[in-house]
């Protein structure tokens, strides 16, 4: 079952802001997160039932630090539209 602690971060880029004056955020949760899962978290944390979740798996990166690599964490993205009058709090920028 999905919880709270699945979800890493909402994404704040140049896109992502754009996309929130449409009413979608994006955020970053842990691969195992299911879409089901994640309208389950925000309808008993926030409140919210979400209109439409799309998902994209990100797989880690590569990298090298001083010669030794090392490979970055696979995550997944999920867009998430909200209702018009929905607003989160901690989305205040």
């Amino acid at each position: 079952m999905a919880d709270i602690t699945d979800i890493k971060a909402i994404i704040y880029t140049e896109k992502t802001l754009g996309l929130q004056e449409e009413g979608v955020i994006v955020v970053q949760t842990t691969p195992r997160m299911t879409k089901n899962g994640l309208k389950e978290v925000f309808k008993e944390y926030f409140g919210i039932k979400p209109l439409k979740v799309n998902s994209m798996r990100v797989n880690g990166k590569v990298k090298r630090f001083k010669g030794v690599e090392g490979k970055r964490a696979n995550s997944k993205k999920f867009y998430v539209k909200l209702p018009e009058d929905a607003k989160i709090e901690s989305l205040a920028v």
